[in-house]
């Protein structure tokens, strides 16, 4: 490793500290006393000298209260050890909803870090709708919604705050989105939401996703199975099936869309549904254990081949005698083999 790890590319703290420490490692072998264990937990103010190797190993976890003394030995800074915070109960979390929370917040400290550090432009970044913007605008076309902020709240419910909506509201009308019939009072869409989506930070896209995906999980435990649809189906797939699927699905979420909005010109909706579709890996690919025996197999065959044609034999594999015959004819075939 060449480079000091980056905090912010990491989503489990543990890899962020293996990966530290074997820079520090490389880094320091040519020192009279390379980086240790022992050195971590000195600048840590730790007084077992394996407590980071224990950590790493998973074999301990990180309490909270031990995060400031880990950021000092790490040189992280005021903004970084929150973000190693939010890292490492994400990391350790075990009940589904509880990581899903942690990971939402910790996308939005990395977010805000991103804008704060000029990564991201924070004016661009306003600009962007939020999740709460986006319910908000389709339910334009929900029935008897009259756009004022209490009833908007209480028709999410917990999901957002009154501040959340009423800021979100503000920048919908002030960007045009959103537009108030000066006659009737009725609230209409004027433009699409994001007419140039491709400008859209992909942090924010993260960032917007996490929020939606946790409020499917918040429905899993808190609306009646009536009133919702998950499902969910495991598959063994090859990259081209994968792909397949892909497009099917993106045809499908579009024919959605189109098929909606001509429903939504005839007349207005009963609720806001979230429609979430996931496809993602669970596994990594196992190494062709066939072809890797092969590759094997035929680079033994031409070194005996090679010691035949050296006027070495009859070789001797296991316990069977190859004569230099047998190894010159298997030269010949040896390309055969894949």
């Amino acid at each position: 490793m060449q480079h000091m790890p980056e905090l912010s590319h990491y989503m489990d703290y543990r890899k962020f500290l293996a990966d530290f420490y074997a820079f520090k490692r490389h880094q320091s072998k040519k020192d009279i006393r390379p980086y240790s264990y022992q050195m971590f937990s000195a600048a840590a103010n730790i007084k077992s000298p394996q407590y980071l190797r224990l950590i790493i190993e998973g074999k301990r976890n990180l309490s909270i209260d031990m995060v400031a003394k880990f950021a000092k030995a790490l040189n992280l800074q005021k903004d970084q050890t929150e973000e190693l915070k939010n890292l490492v109960n994400y990391t350790q979390a075990t009940d589904p909803s509880e990581r899903n929370r942690y990971l939402k917040e910790l996308m939005e400290k990395r977010v805000n870090l991103q804008i704060k550090s000029g990564e991201i432009d924070a004016k661009a970044w306003e600009k962007v709708p939020g999740w709460v913007a986006w319910i908000l605008y389709s339910m334009v076309d929900q029935k008897n919604v009259n756009f004022e902020p209490a009833q908007l709240k209480n028709l999410l419910g917990e999901k957002a705050t009154l501040d959340e909506i009423q800021e979100a509201l503000k920048k919908l009308f002030e960007s045009g989105e959103l537009v108030k019939d000066m006659e009737t009072g009725a609230v209409k869409k004027a433009r699409p939401l994001m007419d140039n989506a491709d400008n859209i930070p992909v942090a924010l896209v993260k960032k917007l996703q996490a929020e939606l995906l946790y409020l499917g999980m918040e429905s899993l435990f808190q609306d009646d199975p009536t009133e919702r649809e998950f499902g969910t189906v495991t598959l063994s797939m090859t990259e081209k099936e994968f792909e397949e699927i892909k497009f099917k699905l993106r045809q499908m979420r579009k024919q959605l869309t189109k098929d909606n909005s001509i429903a939504r010109s005839v007349g207005e909706g009963d609720r806001i549904y979230q429609l979430n579709i996931q496809l993602f890996p669970v596994t990594k690919k196992v190494e062709n254990v066939k072809a890797s025996t092969q590759e094997k197999m035929k680079s033994l065959l031409q070194s005996l081949v090679g010691q035949a044609e050296a006027g070495i034999s009859p070789i001797s594999v296991g316990d069977q005698l190859i004569s230099q015959t047998d190894l010159v004819n298997a030269r010949d075939n040896s390309q055969d083999l894949i």
